[in-house]
């Protein structure tokens, strides 16, 4: 099965590229950007399956208290090189530094056209290796990146400028995790009554000279299976810490994290605290905007040969304890220690808490935080 991606370089098979190894292999981008004042906030997503031939993506932007989301399924006929679904299409301009998000006009409010430049080079997250029992959960790669974007977006008409002041994060990553339609017999951990746990931080932030990036994958305990804290000043060569020390604080009655406290090692520290959102700030994004958790756009879902569909969330109205709100990005003011400066930013804390979580007091499936 011959197609256009058979042209490069890329083959790390015998087969063609449009084949591979596992059912629930995946390839996916991600983006986000927000302006320096917090008052927009806007992601994208796009997601390739090969084994279940589907392309899905996604772009939402939040401003004036409500997250408007657009999301669009096709099946790809094996071209995984296409990188267009419905208005959508993720554009690599130069490999590793430069890409381009653009949402032609449609039907719903939103179109846009977007150009992330990468401020260094992509960090290499350590490989996310994950067995339920004796069954593969995960096992993929995740490329990083701090950048500066410029462009234009439409919402409802409204245009907004987009310059190097706006800030964000770009990322890739590849290989195996659940996608598509559920397995019909579940992992064997389930049948022994064990609760479904997955306890997943994830916080990049930009500063004017420094991008940081932080993640947290916990097990039940509170033991980290997957920790790393890296540093990459503009211009000069990333740091990794080997010891990280997080405490996180909570919203009472909430999964919500109001802030998070990280020791990285000797003179350095990060402070993030979520801002409440209301006024000039946006507060919380919502990641079922982008497919995840979504009980209708879950990742590599069959919608038929094309399906583009567009919603909005009024965001004063959220029940942050629905368990389809539960992943979210909330945007954060972020203060970095280093080597006796302090460094004043704008970072995301991502949350996903599923399960218990010993050292946070998480109990159940979806109970909230019991104390601060």
């Amino acid at each position: 099965m011959l197609t256009a991606g058979d042209d490069f370089p890329i083959h790390q098979s015998p087969e063609p590229v449009a084949l591979v190894s596992d059912r629930n292999f995946y390839d996916r981008y991600f983006f986000n950007g927000a302006s320096p004042d917090g008052r927009i906030f806007f992601a994208a997503a796009m997601g390739i399956y090969p084994a279940l031939d589907i392309i899905d993506g996604a772009f939402c932007v939040m401003v004036d208290g409500v997250q408007h989301n657009l999301r669009a399924s096709a099946r790809m006929q094996g071209e995984r090189m296409a990188m267009r679904v419905g208005p959508i299409t993720v554009q690599i301009v130069q490999p590793l530094h430069i890409l381009r998000v653009t949402v032609d006009a449609n039907d719903g409010p939103l179109a846009c056209d977007l150009t992330i430049v990468g401020r260094h080079f992509p960090i290499e997250e350590p490989r996310f290796t994950r067995r339920n029992g004796t069954r593969l959960f995960m096992d993929y790669t995740r490329l990083t990146q701090n950048g500066r974007w410029s462009g234009h977006i439409l919402v409802d008409g409204q245009r907004i400028d987009v310059d190097e002041s706006f800030t964000g994060t770009r990322d890739r990553s590849w290989g195996i995790r659940p996608v598509g339609a559920s397995d019909p017999q579940p992992p064997p951990g389930s049948l022994s009554g064990a609760l479904p746990q997955f306890f997943w931080l994830w916080t990049p932030c930009n500063f004017a000279g420094h991008s940081l990036f932080l993640h947290t994958n916990d097990d039940g305990a509170g033991a980290p299976w997957n920790r790393r804290g890296v540093l990459f000043p503009d211009g000069g060569k990333e740091q990794h810490f080997d010891t990280v020390d997080i405490d996180i604080k909570w919203n009472p009655g909430s999964r919500r994290a109001r802030e998070v406290r990280v020791d990285l090692g000797p003179q350095t520290s990060l402070l993030l605290k979520p801002v409440a959102g209301g006024g000039s700030a946006t507060g919380h994004f919502y990641m079922n905007g982008l497919g995840y958790t979504h009980p209708q756009w879950g990742h590599g879902m069959d919608h038929g040969a094309l399906e583009v569909a567009h919603d909005r969330i009024d965001l004063a109205t959220v029940n942050d304890n629905d368990p389809s709100f539960m992943h979210i990005q909330a945007i954060s003011d972020a203060v970095l220690t280093h080597e006796g400066r302090e460094m004043h930013g704008r970072g995301v804390v991502e949350q996903l808490f599923l399960g218990p979580h010993g050292p946070s007091g998480l109990t159940g499936l979806f109970d909230p935080a019991v104390t601060g």
